[in-house]
C-alpha cells in the first residue's frame, strides 16, 4: 500500500495514505534520481545521475548506496561522460535486477546489488543511443530507448535484440499487461504489439505532447500521461485511447494507481491525487 516518489536532488518521500500525506526519506546523495522501483514490499531501488544506484531494506524509508561514477568502472559505456546517468531500473526479485541509462549504459545484478556487471557489449545499441526505460510485461523484459531503440531480451536471456517498429522518435516508457505490450513517448507517439512484441502497429493518441508514463490498471485498463499532464485511457487494451477530462493538466512525469478512484502524478510540482474512476 506504501507510494514511493524519487527526484531532484536526491528527494525521496513516501506515503502510506494513498497519496494524502508525504514523509521524506533518509538518502545518501543530492544527485537527481530518475527512477524507482520495488521488487517486494520492503526491497527496492532507485537509479539516477552521477552513476548513483541506491537500495532499501524497509520499504523506502532510509536508502544506502551501492553504486555511482567512481564505483562504475567498466560498466560504464565508452560514450559515456564521467558523470553517467541511470534514467530507468526494474527488478524481478530482491536479488536480480537490471538498470539502464544515458550512451546505452547497462548494468546488471543478480546479488541484491552486492555487484553490477556491464552489459553493453550484450545490448542491440552499437551508437549508444540512450535508453529511457526498462520493464517486463508479461514476462518478457523490453528496454526502450532513442530514435524508436525497442529492445527485447531473448529467450535464452542472454541478449538484448533491437525489434523493428513503425517509429524514429524516441521511446520513454513502456507498459502493458499479457502479450499487450506499448511503448511511448516522443510528441504522443504510441505503438502497440498484441502478440508480446513480435508485430507493432500505431496507436492514435490524440495529443502532441511528448508521453512520459504509463500504467496498467487492476481493472484492465491502460493509461498513458503526457508531459502536459494529460491523461490517456484506454479501455480495449491500448488499441484506442481517449481523454480524462476530469483531471487538471499540469507537467507530470510519472502516474500510479493509489487506491480503487484515484491516481498519483508527480513532477515538477510535485505530488499530487486525483480521483479517477
Amino acid at each position: 500500500a506504501r507510494l514511493v516518489a524519487v527526484g531532484q536532488r536526491g528527494h525521496v518521500l513516501w506515503s502510506d495514505d494513498g497519496g494524502h500525506c508525504w514523509s521524506q526519506a533518509q538518502v545518501p546523495v543530492s544527485t537527481d534520481l530518475t527512477a524507482v522501483r520495488f521488487a517486494t514490499r520492503e526491497r527496492g531501488w532507485a537509479v539516477g545521475h552521477d552513476g548513483v544506484i541506491l537500495a532499501t531494506a524497509d520499504g523506502g524509508r532510509t536508502w544506502f548506496r551501492q553504486l555511482d561514477r567512481r564505483t562504475l568502472g567498466a560498466a560504464r559505456p565508452r560514450a559515456a561522460p564521467d558523470t553517467p546517468s541511470f534514467l530507468d531500473v526494474w527488478s524481478d526479485d530482491e536479488r536480480s535486477g537490471v538498470a539502464v541509462g544515458a550512451f546505452g549504459l547497462v548494468a546488471v545484478t543478480g546479488d541484491g546489488g552486492r555487484s553490477w556487471a556491464p552489459w553493453g557489449e550484450r545490448v542491440d545499441n552499437p551508437r549508444g543511443l540512450h535508453l529511457y526505460a526498462v520493464r517486463r510485461i508479461g514476462g518478457t523484459l523490453f528496454a526502450a530507448g532513442e530514435q524508436g531503440l525497442l529492445l527485447r531480451l531473448e529467450p535464452a536471456g542472454r541478449r538484448l535484440v533491437a525489434l523493428r517498429v513503425p517509429a524514429t522518435g524516441s521511446f520513454f516508457g513502456v507498459t502493458g499487461r499479457g502479450r499487450t505490450v506499448l511503448a511511448f513517448g516522443l510528441a504522443g507517439q504510441a505503438i502497440r504489439s498484441g502478440d508480446g512484441g513480435a508485430t507493432w502497429r500505431r496507436v492514435p493518441t490524440g495529443v502532441g505532447e511528448s508521453l512520459t508514463s504509463g500504467a496498467a490498471l487492476p481493472d484492465g485498463r491502460l493509461l498513458l500521461v503526457s508531459e502536459a499532464g494529460q491523461v490517456l485511457v484506454s479501455r480495449d487494451d491500448g488499441r484506442t485511447f481517449s481523454k480524462a477530462a476530469s483531471i487538471r493538466g499540469e507537467p507530470t512525469a510519472g502516474i500510479a494507481p493509489a487506491e480503487p478512484g484515484a491516481l498519483v502524478l508527480v513532477g515538477p510540482g510535485g505530488a499530487r491525487r486525483v480521483d479517477f474512476r
